[in-house]
């Protein structure tokens, strides 16, 4: 069984600053590229940032120079730094990691449940 456990959603002023933390566990071999997404009503879910496990990054373009995507491969975890957020961040952030589990040979996307971020105006 592998878990996402994401924190540090919440509610913010716009051109204040959050910073989203995700952990993988379990039965987990390997993982390759961490990231997170997000989600506003009404809308699809969208790429914010990914990092590969070298610590190759991709933003959206609405976010760059803005969030700071990072990563601890100990720890198997993710981090998002959010600085001078806008009502337009406002949405639920999903945590994504492409892993392979102990025992398998299958690369395999997993998400974690999804953290509330609000940003007013």
């Amino acid at each position: 069984q592998v878990q996402l456990v994401e924190s540090g959603g919440g509610l913010v002023q716009a051109g204040g600053s959050l910073r989203l933390s995700c952990t993988a566990s379990g039965s987990i071999a390997s993982i390759n590229t961490m990231g997170w997404y997000r989600q506003a009503p009404g809308k699809q879910r969208e790429l914010v940032a990914t990092i590969t496990s070298g610590g190759t990054t991709n933003y959206a373009d609405s976010v760059k120079g803005r969030f700071t995507i990072s990563r601890d491969n100990a720890k198997n975890a993710v981090y998002l730094q959010m600085n001078s957020l806008k009502p337009e961040d406002t949405a639920v952030y999903y945590c994504n990691a492409n892993l392979r589990r102990l025992g398998t040979m299958r690369w395999i996307d997993y998400w974690g449940q999804g953290t509330q971020v609000t940003v007013s105006s």
